[in-house]
Parts: structure tokens; C-alpha cells; sequence
């Protein structure tokens, strides 16, 4: 059975973003996290169907969501959410000194 684990570091992105539209516009980040939770369940059942990242590590993955990039790693039993992050950010930079949680 595949599954999909968010991180500590994708944790702490999404609790950003809940923040940020908390004071701009609910509707529209219930959309994001309704979208993020649906684009999660399908990379559990196609993996590979996000752009590799592997110029920045080896094992990087990535899916966009409504301006922001869903960070992945495919893991044996499933996939894990390691960041998302603003589609604008540099992603080398992010990734430069980053250890696993």
C-alpha cells in the first residue's frame, strides 16, 4: 500500500502558507490545501509523474501546486514530502547545505 509522509521542513512550509492565507484569502487556501492533499494521493499511485530535480540531488522530484512546487523524494513504500516551497524560489540555494530531518 503506498503512502505519503510530509516532512518536519514540508510541515513547517505548509503551516506558512495556512498563515499566510489565513489573513488574505481562506477560500482560496482550502483550495490549495484540498489540491495539495488530492496531487499527494496521486504521487502515491504515480511517483514518477513529477519533474526531476536531480541536477539539485539526486532523488529530488517536484510537482507544481498553484504557484508553489511540492518537493518529494520516492520512497519504497510510498513517497515523502520533503519541502513546498514558492515556485520562484531558488530551489539549488534551498537545497545547498540541507541535511534530512
Amino acid at each position: 500500500m503506498s503512502r505519503y509522509i510530509v516532512s518536519p521542513s514540508a510541515s513547517r512550509d505548509l503551516n506558512s502558507i495556512a498563515d499566510y492565507f489565513l489573513t488574505c484569502n481562506l477560500e482560496a487556501g482550502e483550495k490549495i490545501f484540498r489540491e495539495f492533499n488530492k496531487k499527494c494521493e496521486n504521487l502515491t499511485k504515480f511517483p514518477n509523474m513529477g519533474r526531476s530535480y536531480a541536477h539539485i540531488r539526486p532523488s529530488l522530484r517536484g510537482l507544481p501546486l498553484d504557484g508553489y512546487i511540492i518537493i518529494y523524494q520516492i520512497l519504497d513504500d510510498g513517497i515523502e514530502i520533503l519541502r513546498v516551497v514558492n515556485g520562484r524560489q531558488n530551489l539549488a540555494s534551498l537545497f545547498a547545505d540541507w541535511d534530512d530531518d
